[in-house]
């Protein structure tokens, strides 16, 4: 063992659990710490124009900021099982957690785009472990009867944080600088830093002197980068309309397929793609994937519609978003106490319809809606989420060998980024498409010269008319499209709720400590 041998008082045995007394505060360190990574996922998005501006480049070469992180985080997910057997699971959190500190202070000092690109990237690299560690270090906190409600704290954090992101973005941009998005967060990593040493560090794992995988490492990166560029830079590049578009694809699909087949046949893999093996957790993270896709699609959609059509402010339509998570208190709880009594396949599949059901229901929505019938269906939403995610967090943990846990967990968080950003990029893209074909259909049917002349007879002028008729049919065409959008969530979601069932039925052994089923 690299680590060296341990004095006993220093570290628990393997199915040893932290003092009741610290469990919760244990717990709540590893929530908070998760909250903020998730959070940076989307608190510069609402940012970009004022760092554009300060800093004197492009939006588009601003969005960089975004997506440097993304792909940054992206990579470093999957490779969190081969860190933690590394450097043990409880310095990697805290080593991750410490860095993602530091690069977020120099974000927040950066004076160029080069500075700011080259530390969103050390922050994503950083923030990339802390997810699937936080994720792991729970099952070590906390003994099995326990650990639903505590995956139920930790899942809030998940729904919560790219609700808030834009909220917490736009409010920091607008009453202090676009600097403080990063700013903020180093208070936060220094104090989780300093807790998680002084209440985990009993809890560290052995360490291995693993082999660098150095091939399979670069192929991850080329496959990553290349597929997170192209659904960037994409929409503006009519997609495969652009031969840079359709080379990226080539490229991420040959890096994809070489990395697949050396991952596999490699004796020591940088990424275990073998607990894809066991079916309740290859069937818990497809499902986890798509669910999580669809939800994230409204999380697009929703608050630039409310901005672009409806009048508000990027705070209330972030408000409107973090509805979802204000009833995740309520059945995160209720989550945790079915979950040992009933199988997880048919709870997931009840969230899923459910969500499905308010997808649809969305699909009702016009322009001129009031705040509270939104509102209405964002918090009934909020319910199944929770739920879900408690489900499958627990069914991928219990499906996978105690020594693939960060593997396990890891590649189920990447896939949920990967899912994210697939969805942003489609729905996008689709949302724009939609939004033409019913701007072409409602030009074909209005009869504009009667139009014209009720506005003018209102004391408009026919330049006046004409661009009151204009922005009325963009704003319906925005709307009508995005009801649409909301449909093919619905089917996304009824898609989960269906594919969980190829899974083996729920052993709950996360709650009463049997073995994994395979």
């Amino acid at each position: 063992m690299a680590g060296g041998p341990q004095p006993a008082t220093a570290r628990l045995a393997p199915d040893a659990f932290l003092p009741t007394r610290i469990q919760w505060l244990a717990g709540l360190v590893l929530a908070v710490s998760n909250f903020m990574v998730v959070l940076d996922l989307t608190i510069a998005n609402v940012s970009v124009p004022s760092i554009a501006g300060n800093l004197g480049i492009t939006l588009d070469q601003g969005a960089w900021v975004i997506t440097s992180y993304a792909v940054a985080e992206a990579i470093c997910v999957p490779l969190t099982g081969w860190l933690s057997q590394r450097f043990g699971t409880v310095r990697l959190f805290l080593g991750a957690m410490l860095g993602f500190g530091v690069f977020s202070l120099l974000c927040g000092l950066s004076v160029s785009l080069d500075m700011l690109v080259i530390c969103r990237i050390g922050q994503g690299l950083c923030g990339g472990p802390i997810m699937p560690m936080s994720q792991t270090l729970l099952v070590r906190v906390f003994p099995p009867e326990k650990r639903a409600v505590a995956i139920g704290l930790w899942a809030m954090t998940v729904t919560m944080g790219p609700a808030f992101g834009p909220i917490i973005g736009g409010v920091l941009t607008d009453n202090l600088s676009w600097h403080w998005i990063f700013l903020i967060n180093v208070p936060i990593a220094l104090l989780a830093t300093a807790a998680g040493y002084a209440l985990l560090r009993r809890l560290e794992t052995p360490t291995l002197k693993l082999p660098i995988d150095r091939i399979g490492l670069g192929l991850m990166i080329f496959w990553i980068a290349c597929l997170q560029i192209m659904l960037d830079i994409g929409r503006d590049h009519d997609w495969f309309g652009d031969w840079k578009i359709v080379m990226l694809a080539i490229l991420a699909a040959i890096g994809f397929m070489a990395f697949i087949i050396w991952e596999l046949t490699e004796d020591h893999p940088i990424v275990n793609l073998r607990v894809f093996r066991h079916r309740g957790y290859w069937t818990a993270v497809v499902t986890f994937a798509t669910v999580f896709g669809a939800y994230f699609s409204s999380v697009v959609v929703i608050p630039q519609w409310l901005q672009v059509s409806m009048g508000y402010t990027a705070t209330q339509a972030g408000m409107m978003v973090a509805f979802t998570a204000m009833t995740a208190v309520v059945s995160s709880q209720l989550a945790a106490r079915l979950l040992p009594l009933v199988d997880h396949r048919i709870l997931v599949s009840a969230a899923a319809f459910w969500m499905a059901a308010m997808a649809v229901w969305r699909s009702y929505w016009f322009t001129g809606i009031d705040f509270w019938s939104m509102g209405t269906v964002m918090l009934l939403q909020g319910l199944a989420l929770p739920i879900i995610m408690i489900a499958l967090s627990n069914a991928t943990m219990s499906s996978v060998l105690p020594e693939e846990a960060a593997s396990g967990a890891g590649l189920q968080n990447f896939t949920r980024t990967i899912a994210l950003a697939i969805s942003a990029s489609l729905i996008l893209t689709i949302w724009g498409n939609e939004q033409r074909v019913a701007r072409s259909e409602m030009v074909g049917r209005l009869n504009a010269e009667d139009l014209m002349g009720q506005f003018q007879a209102m004391g408009m002028t026919p330049q006046q008319a004409a661009a009151s008729l204009a922005n009325i049919v963009d704003r319906e065409a925005l709307t009508i499209a995005m009801t649409h959008t909301f449909l093919i969530s619905a089917v996304l979601l009824v898609m989960a709720g269906l594919v969980i069932w190829l899974g083996p039925r729920s052993d709950n052994a996360r709650l009463t400590g049997r073995q994994p089923g395979k």
